[in-house]
């Protein structure tokens, strides 16, 4: 009897956590549109992190994008990773498969062999996508191309970072591309649902 009792306390904890970060998620989503400007890195506190809203499947998120070329994009692979690509036109993503190939896919496919559901866009806090069209003519310019992909050494988010500086040092995590992307721009991050 006291197993039931516990799984059942063990369920309403879970549910109390979830409902607290969908609250937090909320809040910082009502917080950013007390911005009259977008918010540079030097409007955060020292705590605050370069991104505000992390990409998630679980988490829903009110703001929906347009996406612009350049912009970076993102989907969720079995609820820990994240896979990137490069809005390139309509309908289109350029991405660094896993086999190696540089490739163009439609959004559908982006999503079809990963577990995330959404595709999201990394934006300001005006819901604006960060996107440099240098970085989509780099990117259009390796298709078709195989890079000797390693899921640490060499993988998607690196391709994406040497799209937007060419002879970047090397990152390995989508934490650190978030970061570079947001020094590139000084913009904190907001990874919002693409209106694709």
């Amino acid at each position: 009897m006291p197993l039931p009792l516990l799984w059942i306390g063990a369920a309403a904890v879970s549910a109390l956590a979830a409902k607290s970060l969908s609250d937090d998620r909320k809040t910082q989503q009502q917080k950013r549109r007390r911005f009259y400007r977008a918010q540079t890195l030097t409007d955060l506190q020292r705590h605050e992190s370069p991104v505000a809203i992390y990409p998630s499947d679980f988490m829903s998120t009110e703001q929906k994008v347009k996406p612009k070329v350049g912009a970076v994009v993102c989907c969720g692979i079995g609820g820990v990773l994240e896979h990137t690509g490069i809005w390139v036109d309509d309908n289109t993503i350029v991405e660094l498969d896993g086999n190696g190939m540089i490739k163009p896919i439609s959004v559908q496919r982006f999503t079809k062999e990963r577990s995330g559901k959404y595709v999201f866009i990394a934006c300001d806090s005006h819901g604006i996508p960060l996107a440099c069209e240098e970085a989509a003519t780099r990117a259009l310019a390796q298709i078709f191309q195989v890079r000797d992909y390693h899921l640490i050494e060499y993988n998607c988010h690196q391709f994406i970072w040497q799209c937007f500086e060419a002879d970047a040092k090397a990152i390995t995590t989508f934490k650190a591309l978030n970061m570079n992307l947001a020094a590139r721009f000084n913009r904190r991050i907001y990874w919002d649902l693409c209106d694709c």
